[in-house]
Protein backbone atom coordinates (compact mmCIF):
# COMPACT_ATOMS: atom_id res chain seq x y z
CA UNK A 1 0.00 0.00 0.00
CA UNK A 2 1.43 3.54 -0.49
CA UNK A 3 0.52 6.75 0.38
CA UNK A 4 -2.45 7.70 -2.06
CA UNK A 5 -4.05 4.10 -1.48
CA UNK A 6 -3.85 4.45 2.52
CA UNK A 7 -5.19 7.98 1.66
CA UNK A 8 -8.59 6.64 -0.20
CA UNK A 9 -8.81 4.16 2.66
CA UNK A 10 -9.20 6.72 4.80
CA UNK A 11 -11.43 8.49 2.92
CA UNK A 12 -13.78 5.73 2.60
CA UNK A 13 -14.04 4.46 6.36
CA UNK A 14 -14.47 7.93 7.35
CA UNK A 15 -16.89 8.78 4.40
CA UNK A 16 -14.80 12.55 4.01
CA UNK A 17 -13.56 13.42 0.83
CA UNK A 18 -9.84 13.16 -0.89
CA UNK A 19 -8.84 16.38 0.11
CA UNK A 20 -10.06 15.81 3.47
CA UNK A 21 -8.20 12.36 4.02
CA UNK A 22 -4.82 13.48 2.24
CA UNK A 23 -4.79 16.87 4.60
CA UNK A 24 -5.67 14.06 8.05
CA UNK A 25 -2.61 11.36 6.79
CA UNK A 26 -0.33 14.33 6.17
CA UNK A 27 -0.97 15.93 9.34
CA UNK A 28 -0.13 12.71 11.62
CA UNK A 29 2.82 11.76 9.14
CA UNK A 30 4.32 15.32 9.69
CA UNK A 31 3.29 14.94 13.56
CA UNK A 32 5.11 11.62 13.92
CA UNK A 33 8.41 13.29 12.25
CA UNK A 34 8.41 16.35 13.87
CA UNK A 35 8.23 14.76 16.58
CA UNK A 36 10.93 12.25 16.09
CA UNK A 37 13.28 14.83 14.59
CA UNK A 38 13.11 16.70 18.00
CA UNK A 39 14.37 13.78 19.88
CA UNK A 40 10.80 13.15 21.07
CA UNK A 41 9.39 9.00 21.32
CA UNK A 42 5.82 8.47 19.41
CA UNK A 43 3.70 5.55 21.63
CA UNK A 44 1.04 4.43 19.79
CA UNK A 45 -0.70 1.64 21.93
CA UNK A 46 -1.31 -1.06 19.90
CA UNK A 47 0.35 -0.14 17.15
CA UNK A 48 4.22 0.79 17.71
CA UNK A 49 7.02 3.05 18.73
CA UNK A 50 8.44 5.61 16.75
CA UNK A 51 12.41 6.88 18.09
CA UNK A 52 15.30 8.74 17.17
CA UNK A 53 18.56 6.46 18.21
CA UNK A 54 21.79 7.31 17.78
CA UNK A 55 24.80 5.16 15.32
CA UNK A 56 28.11 5.49 17.04
CA UNK A 57 30.98 5.99 14.24
CA UNK A 58 32.60 2.72 13.07
CA UNK A 59 34.91 1.67 10.44
CA UNK A 60 33.42 -0.71 8.17
CA UNK A 61 35.22 -2.01 4.86
CA UNK A 62 34.41 -1.25 0.71
CA UNK A 63 33.33 -4.92 -0.43
CA UNK A 64 34.65 -3.84 -3.89
CA UNK A 65 38.26 -3.19 -2.66
CA UNK A 66 38.51 -4.41 0.90
CA UNK A 67 39.45 -1.08 1.75
CA UNK A 68 38.74 0.22 5.36
CA UNK A 69 36.23 3.26 5.28
CA UNK A 70 35.33 5.47 8.30
CA UNK A 71 31.36 5.97 8.78
CA UNK A 72 30.38 9.24 11.54
CA UNK A 73 27.97 8.85 14.02
CA UNK A 74 24.58 9.70 12.78
CA UNK A 75 20.71 9.86 14.34
CA UNK A 76 18.27 7.43 12.86
CA UNK A 77 14.37 6.67 13.20
CA UNK A 78 13.22 3.54 14.43
CA UNK A 79 10.31 1.76 14.42
CA UNK A 80 9.27 -0.78 17.07
CA UNK A 81 5.66 -2.87 16.20
CA UNK A 82 3.57 -3.14 19.36
CA UNK A 83 1.96 -6.26 20.59
CA UNK A 84 -1.30 -6.16 18.61
CA UNK A 85 0.20 -5.03 15.51
CA UNK A 86 2.82 -7.85 16.01
CA UNK A 87 -0.37 -10.38 16.84
CA UNK A 88 -2.22 -9.35 13.47
CA UNK A 89 0.77 -10.09 11.34
CA UNK A 90 2.10 -13.48 13.09
CA UNK A 91 -1.85 -14.84 12.67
Amino acid sequence: MNKTELIKKVATANEISLKQAAGVVDSVLNAVVDAVAAGDKVSLIGFGTFEKKHRDARVGRNPATGEAMEFAASETPVFKAGKAFKDKVNG
